[in-house]
């Protein structure tokens, strides 16, 4: 990962000085009010990623486009590590309240169940790759 967010430190800090100053009572809601800032920073961080690779698509299909060769007939789609990395985070960062709301509301039997739907969704993009035929350039 990059370098240290120099505001998330600041928050963790608080964070702690927080929970000693009211004790182990409040652990909980602390923590889980950290976890959600750390959310909402990977979330803008994938959000991030995910425009600028939207973006330099819309340019590469733009430049495709006018230069005549655009693809026909199938939409493009990403099948690079970008696209299988944006999703793999994506998941862990939505892994993170969904494996909360399953423990409460089922168990384990609710985390088992959700963590199967996590890996499955990302075995499913994982495979697309592999039974998807290579494509090759129209002008050949």
């Amino acid at each position: 990962m990059s370098t240290p967010d120099p505001e998330l430190k600041k928050e963790l800090d608080a964070t702690l000085h927080t929970r000693r100053e009211l004790g182990p009572e409040y652990e909980g809601e602390l923590i889980d009010a950290f976890l959600e800032k750390v959310e909402q920073r990977l979330d803008n961080v994938v959000d991030k990623r995910m425009r600028r690779q939207l973006a330099e698509q819309q340019m590469v299909a733009a430049r495709g486009a006018a230069s005549g060769r655009a693809h026909q007939g199938s939409p493009v789609f990403s099948d690079g590590l970008g696209a299988r990395l944006g999703l793999a985070v994506a998941s862990l960062v939505l892994a993170i309240p969904l494996s909360a709301i399953a423990v409460v509301n089922a168990g384990m039997t609710g985390l088992f169940t959700c963590w199967a739907g996590i890996v499955a969704v990302n075995a499913l993009q994982a495979s697309r790759s592999w039974f998807t035929p290579a494509r090759r350039d129209k002008n050949e």
